[in-house]
């Protein structure tokens, strides 16, 4: 009673210290007394109060006193929740040919499931995915992301629903697998700990098709690679069987998802941070997440292949190391550019020895004196800030000509011939099985706002990147601390 009090501005005493603009109105046209108690308000007044609670909060309400809990049961208050807390913009009044209340979409499936809404990532060893449940109409449904077909990366994700959730009478709410040719069937949904949840199918049968294994596979080929068996067999037969792997567990078994955050965004970041999908030589598409820390960009794999597993950092970007393209004809010359990559590599290692024996200097110094040295963090010298204005806005780089060496693989001859800036950077090279990795140099270059790509210097291969335009809710992370033990998660979740 006394938050109820606290909300409609009602004293300890009972005395109304707030009235609204109606009942002031009919104060002076009545010339009656105004309500002294909340009890006394008229229940239209009450519903529009109610309205603006959090759900969460209104079942305290109903145990105040039995007009509340009357109050309570109207339809209206709990529409208004669906709509402002989960975005449930459809027209409820459809619910009313089900005989299921709006409230009951609230408490039974709103709100029992609101801990899964968001982005996840499916434990499927070194593949990965990016798994996003929304809240769609009267269904909770979880889309999986799937890339363009090869090597297409400016064309739109592909979407396929894993599972939905409904209700589909008033005692409780219905999940359902979505997977396999005979349509939506019984399954589950657990909440493993914080973070964490798995599904399981109950009907693995509903993903058989006539034709069996083999006729499963071929459509699972055609489907999510746009490609035929024979297309592909002699290139990667020895990841054929890999890829069967994904598929039979992706139908037949319980998956285990990790919530994942989208980036977090700063003022002064070279791009706005996100999801991008990006051309890997025989691996296809992936997609990667590109964030920024300080003077240093990463992109982590969301999906990954046998050889870099997803949650790897697979580009990271030197901001303080910008390069100056050599003349178009000198460009085309692959050892040109090579030459230029490898002298900012020979640079930084001078400077990490430099500052490692000046690094010793100082701490023995230190010792000696007894006084410890001061802390620096990089990021925080000027010399490695971006270039900004006086607003804080960074500044518009020079337009450079752009072509790729003629030494230089590309699946996707389609890419821009002109860039904003370059930066020397390093990617993440791998045997099979993750076996043997090290970090390369290469080039980072950046087209626009919505791609980038990247010169893999040892592997003499480009590869393309394209913004995944999609809007996520339920995703911002809590913090940039959070965000960053997501990354560093990530890499042990797949090694």
């Amino acid at each position: 009673m006394a938050v109820c009090a606290r909300l409609c501005g009602v004293g300890q005493a009972g005395g109304c210290r707030r009235r609204a603009p109606v009942e002031e109105e009919e104060e002076e046209v009545r010339g009656e007394e105004a309500p002294r108690s909340l009890l006394q308000l008229p229940p239209e007044i009450l519903v529009e109060i109610f309205s603006c609670l959090p759900g969460t909060q209104l079942p305290l309400l109903a145990l105040v006193c039995r007009k509340f809990r009357h109050i309570l049961s109207t339809d209206t208050i709990w529409r208004r929740r669906c709509k402002t807390e989960y975005g449930v913009h459809e027209n409820l009044r459809k619910l009313e040919v089900t005989g299921v209340s709006c409230r009951e979409v609230y408490v039974k499936l709103l709100h029992q499931y609101r801990d899964i809404l968001g982005l996840w990532q499916p434990d499927l060893g070194p593949y990965g995915g990016l798994l996003n449940v929304v809240v769609d109409g009267f269904f909770i449904i979880g889309w999986m992301y799937l890339p363009p077909h090869d090597p297409y990366v400016d064309q739109p994700m592909r979407l396929k629903p894993v599972f939905r959730i409904h209700l589909m009478e008033k005692k409780t709410a219905t999940v359902e697998c979505m997977y396999g040719p005979k349509g939506p069937h019984n399954g589950q949904i657990q909440m493993v700990k914080k973070g964490e949840f798995c599904t399981k199918c109950l009907q693995t049968d509903y993903h058989r098709m006539s034709g069996g294994r083999q006729e499963e596979f071929r459509t699972w080929l055609r489907d999510d690679l746009g490609r035929t068996l024979d297309d592909i067999f002699h290139e990667h037969m020895q990841e054929l069987i890999l890829m069967k792997f994904i598929y039979i567990c992706q139908y037949d078994n319980c998956l285990t998802y990790r919530r994942i955050y989208h980036p977090p965004s700063r003022p002064d970041d070279l791009i706005k941070p996100g999801f991008f999908k990006g051309t890997y030589g025989s691996h296809g598409l992936e997609i990667i997440m590109l964030s920024f820390h300080g003077t240093i960009a990463k992109a982590t794999k969301i999906t990954g292949d046998p050889n870099v597993p997803a949650g790897q950092p697979t580009l990271e970007i030197d901001l303080t190391r910008p390069v100056r393209l050599p003349a178009m004809e000198q460009l085309r010359n692959f050892s040109e550019l090579s030459r230029v990559i490898l002298e900012i590599r020979d640079q930084i290692s001078r400077e990490e020895r430099l500052a490692d024996g000046a690094e010793e200097a100082k701490s023995s110094r230190a010792e000696s004196s007894q006084v410890p040295p001061p802390l620096v963090r990089q990021e925080e010298r000027p010399a490695d800030r971006p270039e900004t204005s006086e607003n804080g806005e960074r500044q518009p780089q020079e337009v450079q000509s752009f072509v790729l060496p003629e030494e230089v693989m590309a699946r996707n001859e389609d890419y821009p011939r002109s860039c904003r800036i370059c930066f020397y950077s390093t990617g993440l090279i791998a045997g099979h099985g993750f076996s043997s990795p090290e970090r390369t140099p290469g080039l980072f270059i950046l087209f626009d706002e919505s791609r980038f790509g990247f010169i893999w210097l040892e592997l003499k291969s480009f590869s393309l990147y394209s913004r995944m335009t999609d809007r996520f809710q339920n995703s911002q992370p809590p913090s940039l601390e959070a965000f960053d033990e997501m990354l560093q998660a990530m890499q042990q979740w797949t090694t």
